[in-house]
């Protein structure tokens, strides 16, 4: 079951790696994502995997690295944590 949660509570979670690693799949969508929220102030929806359980939050994403999005605030989730993106 995926629980909703608002982006400022993201970093009280402990992320996990998800079943299957698709950072490199997620790479051009998240290049979109990217490009959504700076342009459009456009949301993306992004489900993750975490100890405490696996969680939705929608939000705009301000910038992807090699290993992490960054969301506004300073908030950070692991690419190899993300199950789902959409927009």
């Amino acid at each position: 079951m995926t629980t909703k949660i608002e982006k400022e509570n993201v970093p009280q979670l402990n992320f996990l790696p998800a079943d299957k690693d698709n950072s490199k799949k997620w790479k051009q969508d998240l290049d979109y994502a990217v490009r959504l929220g700076n342009e459009h102030k456009g949301k993306t929806t992004v489900t993750f995997v975490s100890k405490e359980g696996i969680f939705q939050v929608e939000t705009t994403i301000w910038s992807v690295t090699e290993n992490e999005l960054s969301l506004k605030g300073g908030i950070h989730i692991p690419l190899k944590s993300i199950t789902d993106i959409h927009f």
